[in-house]
């Protein structure tokens, strides 16, 4: 197949929210696969926290994006060529597209979606990694329990809006902490909490833990770290559990907010854990197989905010950090 592939590239490591300053854009002629390579056409890309790391030197997990490279992400794309044993043109694929209209990938790395579990954008949302990432976190992480009372920060976020809904299943309390009156809505109207706090409208986050919280928190799921995680420490139960997943309002931050609350973890008798889904991956299936009986049993959502076209993915991504999105933030590239 001949054409282009359109690509955007890491120009520059931002300082504070990523945006298209930090970005270039390139076309190549688009590269034939190799044996054991698919060459793909790229459908959706996911919009991560992650990736602030990955385009900071020395910090995060992953080994961080060299400048002039490819942007690295997950998506999901259409094969057009295969020369990999079990893929042919039109099989629906999952796996690391990055920034780029025609990424070739290999076969031993991607993996064919099973669409009658569901659709490309159910694989993108409630089967995808920031579902798995709300399941694990909670159950091997946060050892949830029926009944628990379940705090969720960022409940309007690709993972928070999951989490909220795995705690509605297992029989927990559930209340959502999230920014602005709309996504307070949705967490209640929508997914079904019992209570969300508007963290934008309080000048005391502590003071509405304890109203929307008066008995107090079993698990607190963290996604957004900081302030929020140190209002969130002075309201644990005993033998609590905070899940450390994310850190968002902390990535873009000019200095690190201090945590001074710790003192109620040890008072608790409570335990913080962070973990990392990628270490799961041999238990997806486990996580998966869950989540599509709730949703087939329409038991469970997950709202896309869908950015349209490739070129716009910075402007995305500078969207994450600045709480513009309600649900998984993703950008359709092609239909």
């Amino acid at each position: 197949m001949t054409g282009d592939n359109h690509r955007l590239l890491l120009r520059a490591r931002p300082d504070g929210i990523p945006g298209p300053a930090h970005f270039a854009a390139e076309t190549v002629p688009i590269r034939p696969p190799e044996p054991g390579e698919l060459l793909t056409e790229t459908m959706y890309i996911s919009i991560d926290p992650a990736m602030r790391s990955w385009i900071t030197a020395g910090t995060g997990y992953a080994r961080p994006v060299p400048i002039g490279a490819v942007m690295r992400a997950g998506g999901i794309a259409r094969v057009l060529e295969s020369r990999a044993e079990g893929f042919a043109p039109g099989d629906i694929v999952q796996g690391r597209v990055d920034w780029q209209s025609h990424p070739v990938l290999r076969g031993a790395q991607a993996q064919k979606l099973d669409l009658t579990a569901g659709s490309p954008e159910d694989w993108i949302g409630p089967l995808g990694t920031s579902a798995l990432t709300a399941y694990f976190g909670l159950r091997d992480a946060g050892g949830l329990r029926p009944g628990d009372r379940l705090l969720v920060s960022g409940a309007a976020g690709g993972v928070g809006q999951i989490a909220v809904q795995i705690g509605l299943l297992e029989g927990c309390s559930v209340v959502g902490i999230a920014g602005g009156a709309a996504k307070r809505h949705y967490v209640t109207a929508v997914l079904g909490a019992q209570a969300a706090i508007d963290y934008k409208a309080e000048t005391d986050l502590s003071a509405a833990i304890g109203r929307a919280c008066p008995d107090g928190v079993d698990v607190y799921f963290d996604n957004v770290g900081g302030p929020t995680l140190d209002a969130a420490l002075l309201h644990l139960r005993h033998g609590a559990r905070v899940v450390l997943c994310g850190r968002i309002s902390q990535t873009v931050a000019a200095e690190p907010y201090a945590i001074r609350n710790l003192a109620a973890l040890s008072a608790a008798r409570g335990r913080m854990q962070g973990f990392i889904v990628f270490e799961y991956h041999d238990r997806y299936p486990e996580a998966r197989a869950w989540l599509r009986t709730q949703l087939r049993a329409g038991r469970l959502q997950q709202k896309l905010h869908i950015v349209e076209a490739l070129d716009q993915a910075p402007n995305a991504l500078g969207m994450l950090f600045r709480g513009e999105n309600t649900g998984k933030l993703v950008v359709r590239v092609t239909p």
